[in-house]
């Protein structure tokens, strides 16, 4: 009897244990339940998922490549901590990959990239969970950019936003930006129907770098630069 392939799991595609693990450590970062300077007892996670400290050390490695965890001797693991000029500079990387990308972008958009950007936006504004606010932020961004062809750049812009994730929710909830971001994402998009890939980049620019400059003055224990 023939087998039904629709029916069929692609194993080849499914998560690894360390896939797993270093998502729930990664998320766990992002909203605060780790929180900087903490150590991750690799220990501990490897008995909460009851597997062997081995996916649990292959997770850590690449959450420390993507710049969330660093290494100590004697110390293990622990949860990245950035200073306000560090959080500045990650903001200015961002700022400057991300402009590029829009008006690479540009050329190739077509309606159904509005369309979609459109849906990250309406869903973003009505959206009451901050844990839900930096994915939708990071859809409707990603989707502008797809349409570049530079699958590489938006994977950078990725690990780059994925550093600061955990800031953009401090920012979002303690400076009421929903709307502001709101409002900022749609002037985005109908730039870039407008095919004027310069104003696109410019309020790329200025969206991302308001968002730093918001964040450093809502971040607990402030400093001055």
């Amino acid at each position: 009897m023939p087998f039904n392939a629709a029916q069929v799991t692609d194993l080849g595609k499914a998560p690894t244990a360390s896939d797993v693990i270093l998502k729930f450590i990664r998320d766990s970062i992002a909203d605060g339940s780790l929180d900087e300077g903490e150590p991750i007892r690799q220990d501990d996670v490897a008995r909460l998922f009851n597997v062997s400290k081995i996916p649990v050390r292959e997770a850590l490695k690449r959450l420390e490549a993507e710049g969330l965890v660093e290494f100590y001797r004697n110390k293990g693991a622990i949860v990245t901590s950035l200073s306000e000029p560090e959080i500045a500079q990650i903001f200015e990387v961002r700022a400057i990959l991300e402009t590029n990308a829009i008006k690479l972008s540009i050329p190739h958009m077509t309606q159904e990239t509005f369309k979609e950007a459109l849906a990250y936006c309406d869903a973003f504004a009505g959206e009451t969970d901050v844990a839900r606010w930096s994915e939708l932020n990071w859809r409707f961004h990603s989707r502008l950019y797809e349409d570049a062809r530079r699958p590489f750049l938006v994977s950078t812009i990725r690990s780059v936003n994925d550093r600061l994730e955990r800031y953009l929710r401090v920012q979002l909830t303690l400076s009421h930006g929903q709307q502001t971001a709101d409002r900022e994402h749609r002037q985005i998009v109908e730039a870039c129907r407008e095919q004027d890939e310069d104003r696109a980049a410019e309020l790329v620019y200025a969206h991302i770098m308001s968002a730093c400059q918001s964040l450093l003055e809502h971040l607990p224990g402030k400093r001055s630069l």
